[in-house]
């Protein structure tokens, strides 16, 4: 009946180290370790000196760009910290493993990034009608040191961050960073010239809007994947075509595809098959298919022969055989 089957991985061993719901970029994330440890160590320094030096320099730019950095490293942590529990073995209670934490990491990373914007504008505003002489030349050395710092960090993560929305999480941050700390040091260079020190923390704010707009869509998709909506990357119709498509399948319900980590997705679906079990092959079959085409790497699928009302009912007092498990008609 419910039938769950994954295609072997590269030969690597199935039964140990992560059970049967395996890691689906196993390697990678092993890769990422030193990634983090560099990019959080790297971080970490930084954001004490420039943020020193901001307060030594009266200049909320760099301060801003401080405690955006801060809000990586924090970021970081937490990438880190939900790509290393990925990896566990499910067990008894967590049966999927701690991969979901990489979901609840991106939407803590977001929430931060825009807490610590907060903060920094509210700051940047009252300054701006009367502005503090900022030492220029200290916040163009300091902020060139960021672009180097955020730069190198952002190569680190460049590699991983098409697949997985929190390694792309902090590639963004760093690449934003890298950014906005060549403003601040263009900004240090026309206030060197010009003496008009209002620039700062104009450019302050003009920082926290450009981290708004970039945590926005992180925050959302971290909210979709939460509430264990369809991932952007799969076509939910095409699934179910292509599940109807098949054989001897004359009915698709129940069908329910969500992401289990910011990597990995789910898929559980009742097929309709009234000539009877296809067998065994035809269930692997289709797994493998669903993987290859959709990757979808978890694939729960449970053959029925039609003979009852399993379809799913919004009224289940008037269906005494069906409606289990769900409320909702496809």
């Amino acid at each position: 009946m419910a039938h769950h089957h994954h295609a072997h991985h590269q030969g690597h061993d199935r039964g140990h180290t992560h059970g049967a719901g395996h890691h689906h970029h196993h390697g990678e994330v092993n890769t990422h370790g030193p990634a983090f440890l560099i990019a959080i160590a790297l971080n970490s320094i930084f954001v004490v000196i420039e943020f020193a030096y901001g307060f030594v320099a009266h200049s909320t730019a760099l301060m801003a760009d401080a405690g955006h950095n801060l809000s990586d490293v924090l970021g970081l942590a937490l990438a880190w910290g939900a790509a290393r529990l990925a990896t566990k073995a499910p067990t008894a209670q967590y049966t999927y493993g701690m991969r979901s934490s990489s979901i609840l990491a991106a939407l803590a990373n977001a929430l931060l990034l825009l807490v610590a914007c907060g903060g920094i504008a509210w700051e940047s505003i009252q300054r701006i009608t009367s502005p503090p002489v900022v030492a220029s030349s200290t916040v163009m050395l300091v902020a060139a040191a960021g672009i180097v710092v955020n730069g190198l960090s952002a190569w680190l993560f460049a590699k991983g961050s098409k697949e997985d929305l929190n390694i792309r999480g902090a590639y963004m941050h760093m690449a934003a960073d890298a950014l906005i700390s060549l403003g601040v040091v263009v900004a240090g260079g026309i206030m060197m010239v010009t003496g008009w020190y209002w620039l700062d923390p104009v450019v302050s704010i003009a920082i926290v809007a450009l981290i708004v707009w970039g945590t926005w869509g992180l925050l959302r998709e971290a909210i979709q994947l939460a509430l264990s909506a369809v991932p952007t990357s799969i076509d939910f119709k095409a699934v179910q075509d292509f599940l109807s498509h098949q054989t001897g399948v004359t009915g698709v319900h129940d069908l329910h595809i969500w992401g289990m980590s910011t990597t990995e997705s789910a898929l559980t679906v009742h097929l309709v098959m009234p000539q009877g079990h296809p067998g065994d092959q035809f269930v692997d079959d289709l797994t493998r298919q669903l993987k290859a085409r959709f990757s979808i790497s978890h694939s729960t699928l449970q053959i029925e022969l039609g003979t009852t009302v399993h379809a799913c009912s919004l009224h289940p007092a008037g269906d005494p055989h069906g409606s289990h498990k769900c409320e909702h008609v496809h």
